[in-house]
C-alpha cells in the first residue's frame, strides 16, 4: 500500500480493476480546502490516458511490476521477438504493447515491463534517443526558407518518417527522440 505522498512518474498502481501507470502528477494545495493530487494515468492494457484526482492521504494499491532488459531480434507474423539479456530466453510481444513500434530497430536494447503476479508483459519501453540513417529526403536548397525552423520530411532506415531541418541530406545519421518522434540532432 502507498499513499498520495508516494506518487511519482512511472509508478504502476491497481485502479478501477485495471493496471495504470502514472504519466504525470501535480500536488495541489489550494488556499481553501484540503490538498489533492491531480494525475494522468495510462491504462497498461488499452493504452488510454485518463485524468484522475486523488484526495491527499488516499491509499493506493501498488502493482507488482518488474522491468527486465531485453534485446529486439526480429519481427514476423507472430509479433516482435525479444531475447532476455541475461537468461537468453526469447519472448514474443504484440505490436500494441510497444509505444512507438515504427522506431524499433534490430539489436537495440529495450526494457519490457512485466506484471510479476501473472508473468505477462505489459509494455515495451524503447531508449529515449536512438540514432537512425536517413534513407530518403528531398534535397534542401540554400535560401529555401522564410524562417529559421524550416523542416522537411525524411524517411529513416526503419521506415518511419520524421521532420528534419533542411540541412539534413540522404545518408546522414540523425538522433531521434523515440518518445515524441521528433528530430533531436545530427549524429556523428
Amino acid at each position: 500500500m502507498a499513499t498520495t505522498a508516494d506518487i511519482k512518474n512511472g509508478l504502476c498502481i491497481e485502479f478501477n480493476d485495471g493496471l495504470y501507470t502514472i504519466v504525470q502528477f501535480q500536488h495541489v494545495k489550494p488556499g481553501k480546502g484540503p490538498a489533492f493530487v491531480r494525475t494522468k494515468l495510462k491504462n497498461l492494457t488499452t493504452g488510454k490516458v485518463i485524468d484522475n484526482t486523488f484526495s491527499s492521504g488516499v491509499k493506493l494499491n501498488v502493482a507488482n511490476v518488474e522491468r527486465r532488459p531485453y534485446q529486439f531480434l526480429y519481427k514476423d507474423d507472430y509479433g516482435y521477438h525479444f531475447m532476455h539479456k541475461e537468461t537468453f530466453e526469447q519472448i514474443s510481444i504484440d505490436e500494441k504493447l510497444i509505444e512507438k513500434p515504427e522506431f524499433i530497430k534490430e539489436g537495440i536494447d529495450v526494457e519490457v515491463v512485466f506484471h510479476v503476479d501473472t508473468e505477462t508483459p505489459l509494455t515495451c519501453d524503447l531508449p529515449p534517443f536512438l540514432v537512425y540513417d536517413v534513407v530518403y529526403t528531398e534535397p534542401g536548397l540554400r535560401g529555401d526558407t522564410s524562417s529559421s525552423t524550416a523542416m522537411k520530411p525524411a524517411t529513416l532506415d526503419t521506415g518511419a518518417i520524421v521532420n528534419v531541418p533542411l540541412f539534413i541530406n540522404q545518408g546522414d545519421k540523425i538522433k531521434v527522440d523515440t518518445r515524441t518522434g521528433d528530430y533531436s540532432e545530427r549524429a556523428k
